[in-house]
């Protein structure tokens, strides 16, 4: 993007969202680190430290602070796991911006979601069987299902990133969008919201449209806090490729100044309109589904204290600094609070329908 992160404001966030952290992380994260150091999946001592460092049991511990510890543990396993494939496979390996080696890996990948028994030789495979086998001891045949259900989006949204960089194609603002609900990893990492409570939602809960469209906006909102955490980063290693401030640079020809503040107020929209949506569905929830809102509000808030302090975004140098406890400021107001669908988004539009029950 030809800036540097010192040139850029990056305003604070809003998120009048309440905070919460699951009061034995720490021991269950020391529990996961040994997990990945025996599970083999990482090729070298540097690729284990980032793997670790991006203390995604701190990360998980805030979707879900009333989880059990061995809930907790297998479901923030997978956070490892996925970031850790993330890094290797995906965003900076080899296979970053060739379409057909990722597609025959993701099958693989994908192919040990649904069974278990299934092979492959890449040591993240083996990872994955022995996650998922822990998910099918933890949850119910349906709670699985929908997870790898969620596992198979995320990795399609994938190779639809692959194949832009491929092919040196900058997506618009609605491709964007869409890609971005899909690569971010958010449908499996709120798919897991159900194992980790130990509370299924009934089918005609999780499938109205009010509530998919709440899911939705909840890992947009994360996915594009993301943007905002790895930017630093990617300044800083020249590797800002396909995100939201690119894209509106190049679609509106704006600044990276000018991208940040705009990206940051349709971002505050979606956030406003989640708030909202959720305040006419919650109240008439049944337990289940209850839980599962309110995992959706903890990992919008939570995603967020954990990405502005953890050593994968903040660190420049070639291994992992420590993370720091630092105190966080939020914006008070939203930056953009203008009602109705987002200009140039059509295929998110049907998020602000009246009729959304």
């Amino acid at each position: 993007m030809g800036s540097r992160v010192s040139e850029v404001e990056l305003p604070p966030l809003f998120c009048p969202l309440e905070s919460a952290v699951h009061p034995r992380a720490r021991q269950v994260g020391k529990r996961a680190e040994e997990w990945i150091e025996r599970s083999g999946m990482c090729a070298s001592q540097e690729e284990l430290a980032w793997v670790v460092a991006t203390h995604s049991t701190d990360f998980y511990a805030r979707f879900v602070p009333g989880a059990d510890d061995d809930r907790l543990l297998a479901t923030a396993l997978w956070v490892y796991w996925g970031f850790g494939f993330d890094d290797a496979r995906c965003d900076g390996g080899p296979l970053s911006s060739r379409p057909a080696q990722f597609n025959a890996l993701a099958c693989q990948v994908q192919r040990v979601c649904e069974n278990d028994t299934a092979t492959g030789a890449d040591p993240y495979i083996g990872a994955l069987r022995d996650i998922v086998r822990l998910f099918r001891s933890l949850g119910t045949p349906a709670q699985v299902g929908r997870f790898a259900h969620a596992h198979r989006a995320w990795l399609s949204g994938v190779a639809w990133q692959v194949g832009n960089q491929a092919l040196g194609r900058m997506p618009g603002l609605n491709d964007f969008l869409t890609m971005r609900l899909l690569s971010s990893g958010g449908e499996p990492t709120f798919a897991m919201l159900e194992i980790a409570n130990g509370a299924e939602v009934p089918d005609r809960d999780l499938y109205r449209p009010a509530v998919q469209a709440l899911k939705e906006m909840a890992i947009l909102v994360a996915g594009l806090d993301n943007d905002r955490h790895s930017l630093r980063k990617e300044l800083a290693r020249g590797q800002a490729d396909q995100n939201i401030y690119t894209v509106l640079m190049h679609e509106r020809d704006l600044t990276l100044q000018e991208a940040v503040d705009a990206a940051n107020g349709l971002r505050d929209r979606v956030l406003l309109r989640f708030l909202r949506l959720h305040d006419r569905v919650r109240p008439t929830a049944g337990p289940e589904l209850a839980a599962y809102l309110q995992g959706l509000r903890h990992g919008i808030r939570g995603n967020n204290e954990w990405g502005l302090r953890v050593p994968r975004y903040l660190s420049l140098g070639r291994w992992p600094d420590a993370m720091e406890d630092t105190a966080l400021t939020w914006a008070e107001e939203p930056s953009d609070t203008r009602p109705g669908p987002l200009e140039g988004a059509p295929d998110i539009a049907w998020w602000w329908d009246d009729d959304l029950a």
